[in-house]
């Protein structure tokens, strides 16, 4: 069962969009209704990564969002039964790969006609999601950059419309060299 519905959402369609300047208001209100919604001593912060959170970037409709959660053990009583009860998908996802540890929270919010809206990953301080942060703000600050990185999207999401899994593999050359760049590599 676990296995199908996994498969059903690796399968959804993938779509390129252009930027729509209501994505920050978007994530400010999903921001607004977790800090109100969740156990605060178990929340960190909240932060509007992925292309949705580059000005002008196009992206898949999706606004991502890394929250931070002190305890992942604890998020899965306390948090997970909170956001089932409210209609989002839940997956405890592996953060590498198809099965490997560090395990993560992660949900799917959707809209009234089942289209996804908002990924929010769940994850300790230390996990490497927190990367997305440096690409985030190395797009913001490169253009040039953000609108190599939007083809790359465009061409990904043209040969792998029902493939996630293909999609995102397709970008993870560009988004580690992007990123070690930002950390001041070369």
């Amino acid at each position: 069962m676990i296995d199908d519905r996994i498969q059903r959402l690796t399968q959804e369609h993938v779509e390129i969009v252009p930027y729509d300047p209501r994505w920050r208001l978007l994530f400010a209100r999903e921001q607004s209704h977790l800090i109100a919604s969740l156990p605060s001593d178990l929340v960190g912060r909240i932060e509007h990564v992925g292309s949705t959170a580059v000005p002008g970037l196009a992206a898949k409709p999706i606004v991502d969002m890394l929250v931070e959660v002190r305890d992942l053990e604890a998020s899965k009583i306390r948090i997970a039964p909170v956001l089932e009860a409210e209609g989002y998908d839940y997956i405890w996802r592996p953060t590498y790969g198809d099965d490997g540890p560090p395990w993560y929270a992660w949900f799917i919010k959707r809209d009234v006609s089942g289209e996804r809206t908002h990924h929010i990953h769940m994850v300790e301080p230390h996990f490497p999601q927190w990367d997305a942060i440096l690409f985030r703000d190395y797009l913001r600050a490169h253009p040039e950059v953000a609108a190599e990185y939007a083809a790359l999207k465009r061409d990904l999401a043209a040969s792998f419309p029902h493939d996630r899994v293909a999609y995102t593999r397709g970008k993870t050359e560009f988004v580690t060299r992007i990123t070690d760049l930002a950390r001041g590599g070369s």
